[in-house]
């Protein structure tokens, strides 16, 4: 599929996608069209060769697949707004809008057109998203596109949609929880002798090796960890003590916790 992309709102998800898509030579950059109600933050992309408009059904005319990424309080107006610039038989709708289901759209849209869901992180912006999707009425040609583009900005996996909040937690929420571990470890590493820089350091290459391991060998992080426990070790000493604090229990609680919170709106 060579299709033309258009991607409503031009925010900071809108644009990483745009970015990444264009660095990684997926498209043409005159193959996308990005909207923004104010086209002036847009004027990088559009020297890049990007088309920028501040039309929606602009933009929708010209493409055959439509991000939507707007603010979820914004979603029914704009789709309202668009429903007659849609067509059954070229289009395909994809939402990186947290909590707003496929069914909310289609109802919304009143038309017969593949929508799928991506749930991306803001690692996207590096090209190193984890892109959850799921999908109605898209064939597998169609899916694949979907997870191909992502893929240019990451790594994927298809999910049922009842997952989407689940996802969200794990891989969105999931950033945050990862950074406030490196900035206790940068903490601990500043009170056993390390200036800031260097602690940083060290602890977001020796982070980003131990995630490449699993990812690249497919292997349990307790193998791993098993390669650097010896008896009477060091390492075991303070996996050891970070478990009498709470450690692994408190991780899964901050999860539920937040999980919950999406349940209850």
């Amino acid at each position: 599929m060579n299709k033309r992309i258009a991607i409503i709102g031009g925010g900071n998800l809108g644009t990483a996608i745009a970015e990444g898509l264009i660095q990684s030579g997926f498209v043409a950059p005159k193959h996308i069209l990005i909207t923004k109600r104010n086209i002036q933050t847009l004027h990088g992309l559009e020297r890049m060769g990007v088309l920028v408009s501040d039309k929606n059904e602009e933009a929708v005319r010209y493409a055959d697949l439509v991000i939507l990424a707007v603010k979820p309080f914004q979603v029914n107006e704009i789709i309202r707004s668009l429903k007659d610039e849609f067509r059954e038989d070229r289009h395909m709708l994809v939402s990186v809008i947290t909590g707003v289901s496929i069914n909310h759209i289609s109802g919304v849209l009143g038309k017969k057109i593949p929508i799928m869901r991506a749930m991306p992180n803001t690692a996207i912006a590096i090209q190193e998203s984890m892109t959850c999707i799921a999908a109605e009425d898209a064939s597998e040609e169609q899916l694949q596109y979907v997870h191909d583009i992502f893929n240019q900005l990451g790594r994927t996996v298809r999910i049922d949609e009842k997952l989407m909040d689940a996802a969200t937690v794990l891989g969105a929420c999931g950033t945050a929880f990862a950074m406030r571990y490196i900035r206790a470890n940068i903490q601990g590493g500043i009170e056993i002798g390390f200036d800031a820089a260097t602690a940083n350091l060290i602890v977001a290459q020796t982070v980003k090796g131990a995630a490449e391991l699993l990812l690249k060998k497919g292997s349990h992080p307790e193998q791993e960890i098993d390669k650097v426990t010896t008896p009477k070790g060091c390492t075991i000493a303070g996996l050891n003590e970070m478990e009498h604090q709470g450690f692994s229990s408190s991780l899964i609680k901050g999860l539920v916790a937040s999980y919950e919170k999406i349940g209850k709106g």
